[in-house]
């Protein structure tokens, strides 16, 4: 749930582009083949309508029953994009794991919390942490 929560307020892609292939409707919408779609992951992962008054908020447990009930079933949730690559939220898992049982973190008194877009979202002034072994 923490990590869900984290990828949500700071995925680490904060645009995905997308072409579309065949002539395409969406609602009242028709896209013509060849257009380029920008998703604003960061937006969309903030966006009040979709997640609520505390969209801004750090809540884990709104993925206390997974990311389909999060979502309410909408494609609102995409950290790493979608499709083939969501395996990526498995290497985080495995990845975070396998660090999480050797060394505990805390937040150095110099951090700042700054967030800021490169090509990924990216602390503006660095990760400054303090790192104990277990």
């Amino acid at each position: 749930m923490i990590l869900y929560e984290v990828l949500r307020l700071y995925p680490t892609i904060v645009m995905l582009a997308r072409s579309v292939h065949n002539k395409t409707k969406i609602g009242n919408l028709s896209l013509p083949a060849g257009v380029m779609l920008c998703l604003p992951t960061v937006l969309v992962h903030q966006d009040h309508e979709l997640w609520g008054d505390d969209a801004s908020e750090f809540r884990p447990e709104r993925f206390s029953e997974g990311i389909s009930k999060a979502t309410k079933g909408r494609v609102s949730f995409f950290p790493f994009g979608w499709g083939p690559r969501i395996s990526a939220m498995m290497e985080a898992k495995m990845a975070l794991t396998t660090i999480l049982q050797r060394f505990s973190f805390e937040l150095s008194p110099s951090y700042r919390h700054a967030p800021t877009p490169v090509i990924t979202l990216q602390p503006q002034y660095g990760a400054h942490l303090i790192v104990h072994t277990r």
